[in-house]
């Protein structure tokens, strides 16, 4: 399966560059309607920040949108340099806005390309990717002796656990790639021979599913620092 990497989710770091503030928000959007919604409303966040540099990429590899604006800074200052570090990091439908709090010292050209540059890569190392891809929404009803072995074996095929109940046995839901089905089933039956099934109980052809990075943590945020 090819790995179309997107972000996980919306997050947010900030740098400080000679008094100004550099806050940059990256969240994962599927359409120009979706990224314009997305700068529209970090602008209204920071409606009293001297400039909100906007950059987006919808699609991947050859097939993509991509869009940028200075936002009142010198022409290509701040929306290109932004830009070319989104198209850098691999990633695909994804929009990021730095906003500027002017710290009363002025960066020059160079200073300014800098900065943005920064904000963007600063919080693209924090950010948790994701792949979108389609995926099966699973129950397994397993006994407490072999409860741990199902978990890892979810974790094992790239799944994730949704929900867990416990009574007289756990019924354990989980999500998986459609991919890694097949495999999962033969290490469930192999596992419990053959006393245990997953049963389908959805499909989903475009799931958003987190994957493992050794990024640093990132903080998910919807409110202002």
């Amino acid at each position: 399966m090819e790995q179309r990497l997107i972000p996980a989710r919306q997050t947010r770091s900030e740098i400080r560059v000679a008094n100004s503030r550099f806050i940059a928000t990256v969240a994962p959007v599927f359409s120009v309607d979706e990224a314009k919604s997305f700068i529209a409303r970090v602008r209204r966040e920071f409606a009293d920040a001297a400039h909100n540099v906007p950059a987006y990429i919808i699609g991947h590899g050859a097939s993509i949108i991509a869009h940028c604006s200075d936002d009142g800074e010198p022409s290509g200052t701040a929306g290109p340099p932004a830009l070319a570090v989104l198209r850098g990091s691999g990633l695909g439908d994804a929009a990021v806005v730095v906003t500027r709090y002017f710290g009363g010292t002025k960066l020059g050209t160079g200073g300014l390309v800098r900065a943005y540059g920064d904000a963007v890569r600063e919080v693209l190392a924090a950010l948790p990717r994701a792949v979108k891809i389609p995926t099966h929404t699973i129950v397994v009803v397993t006994p407490y002796n072999i409860f741990e072995q199902v978990r890892r074996l979810v974790a094992a095929r790239q799944g994730q656990v949704l929900d867990e109940e416990f009574a007289a046995k756990v019924t354990v839901t989980a999500r998986l790639p459609q991919e890694r089905l097949a495999e999962f089933r033969d290490g469930l039956r192999e596992l419990s021979r053959g006393k245990i099934e997953a049963t389908v109980i959805e499909t989903n052809a475009a799931t958003i599913m987190p994957i493992a990075q050794n990024h640093r943590t990132a903080k998910a945020t919807g409110a202002r620092r």
